[in-house]
Parts: C-alpha cells; sequence; structure tokens
C-alpha cells in the first residue's frame, strides 16, 4: 500500500485501487487555492502512475464538497485584473493546461485519467463541488445528498468544465433550469435526470466495491474502453474504427488470453500492470 497525505488531499492505492479523499472536513472540503494545487498534483501523479487501475474520489466528513471558498471569489478578481498569485496569477481565459485553466483542470483531469473513476457523492456537492463530481466517470449518490449548480446564487456561472459535463449528463432544458436557478437536487431527482449514477445508503462502500470489481479487470481492455467512451460521440465513423484499432491490439494480447485462461480454469486473472 502507498499512501501520501496532503494537507487538502490523502491518496492512498491499495490492491489498484487510488483512493482519493478531500481532507478539509471543517469546512465541508470547499476548494481553496491549496485544495485546487492538491487536486491537480494528485491527478498528475496518477496519469504516470500504471498500478493503478481504478480511482475512488471522496470527501472527508459531512460533505463531498461544499464548493469555492467564498475567500477565493477575491483572488480570482484580482488575477482576471493582473494580480493574484498562486493559482489565481492568471486570467480566467488564459488557457494554462491544454484547452483549459487551472480550475477547469481540476475537474477534467479526472476524465482524463486512464483509467475509471468513481465519485462517491454524500453530504453536499455544490458548484465547484458538483462539477468536480462530474468530472468522474460515474457518481455514487447517497439518497439525501444534495446538489446544486449553485454559481447563479453567487452572480455567476458554472466554469470549472461544468457546461460541457452537464450537457453530456443531463437533458438540455434541464441543465439550463438547474443553471438558471440554482436549486438543490436530491438523491432521488439526481439519478432520474442524469447527476448519479446509482444510489447507496452508504456511497462509499458501494463506491468501493464497483473500484474493486473494476480493478479485478484486464487493465488493457479497461484503459481501451475508457479512451473509446471518451471519443466524441458526433463522429460516428472514427468511433467506429477506433473500436477496430483497440480490439486488434487487445485480441491475443498476454493479458487477453490470461482473462480468457482464467475464466476457463475458474480462477482470479493475474495480469500484468
Amino acid at each position: 500500500m502507498n499512501q501520501h497525505t496532503d494537507e487538502r488531499v490523502r491518496l492512498t492505492v491499495r490492491d489498484g485501487i487510488a483512493d482519493v479523499r478531500l481532507m478539509r472536513a471543517a469546512k465541508m472540503n470547499a476548494l481553496d487555492p491549496d485544495m485546487f494545487d492538491a487536486l491537480l498534483a494528485t491527478g498528475e501523479a496518477l496519469m504516470l502512475d500504471t498500478s493503478v487501475r481504478s480511482v475512488l474520489l471522496s470527501g472527508e466528513g459531512r460533505a463531498f464538497c461544499a464548493g469555492l471558498d467564498m475567500a477565493s471569489f477575491e483572488r480570482m478578481r484580482e488575477a482576471d485584473k493582473g494580480g493574484g498569485d498562486g493559482l489565481f496569477d492568471e486570467p480566467l481565459s488564459a488557457r494554462t493546461h491544454g484547452i483549459a485553466n487551472a480550475a477547469q483542470r481540476i475537474c477534467t483531469i479526472w476524465r482524463d485519467l486512464p483509467v475509471p473513476v468513481i465519485a462517491a457523492v454524500h453530504g453536499v456537492a455544490f458548484g465547484g463541488g458538483l462539477q468536480l463530481a462530474l468530472g468522474a466517470d460515474m457518481r455514487i449518490v447517497a439518497p439525501d445528498a444534495k446538489l446544486s449548480v449553485m454559481e447563479i446564487k453567487w452572480g455567476l456561472v458554472p466554469d470549472m468544465a461544468g457546461i460541457w459535463l452537464l450537457r453530456e449528463l443531463v437533458r438540455p432544458d434541464v441543465v439550463r433550469e438547474l443553471t438558471y436557478t440554482g436549486r438543490q437536487v436530491g438523491g432521488e431527482e439526481a439519478l432520474k435526470i442524469g447527476l448519479a449514477t446509482t444510489l447507496a445508503a452508504d456511497p462509499y462502500a458501494a463506491a468501493l466495491e464497483v473500484a474493486s470489481m473494476i480493478a479485478r479487470q484486464s487493465p488493457d481492455a479497461i484503459r481501451a474502453a475508457k479512451r473509446l467512451l471518451n471519443l466524441p460521440s458526433h463522429d460516428p465513423a472514427a468511433v467506429l474504427l477506433a473500436e477496430s484499432v483497440e480490439q486488434a491490439k487487445l485480441i491475443g494480447s498476454p493479458n487477453q488470453v490470461e482473462a480468457v485462461t482464467a475464466n476457463i480454469e475458474k480462477r482470479a486473472a493475474q495480469f500484468a500492470e
């Protein structure tokens, strides 16, 4: 087992599962510059760790993430005037991380990880906290959790990749209604409209079970599947060709042969990294 605890984020890797936990419980894991930095550093480290086969993203204490720390608003405003420091030393329009700025990268980095990410959501996921959860491949949500596209309450709009991620999951008119009103959505409604993948009284335990199931599969096939599922759906020809290319690489490869052999022999597969 490998473990690293930052002031804001704890990362534990065990049995191929990277357990990423926001650790600012006293502030309901609100996002401040230190939290942004820790999440970026954690995501970047996981990009390079070939032993990781699935990721579990959760929050310590009473909530998953209450959104942006209020003290950060002024720093963002100053950065767009040319001031600020650290995370907020560039205007929001500056593309500092590929197609994204640093705040957007906090959410998109989970989508870009080569392995699946499961968010366990309890308590609240408001504003930036919801956008963070949307960056995961799936969300397991407590029935009594509260989710909100809350930016409108503060006279703002979702700007951590939320517009893109919401449109992928929720019907367009519902995305607009949630964005315009900022109203809170409970677990049952979140499941109904597409914000939640499934509900569980203990989202962390349920997410760990899913992460463990994924970690037992061929890592080559899991990574290939995520690459395919990340492709834009508007170009079916490209997706169909990519399916064939990925499958051709997998067929007859050592891990694919091991998957077949283990199933025939009714034993746990022993995959190479």
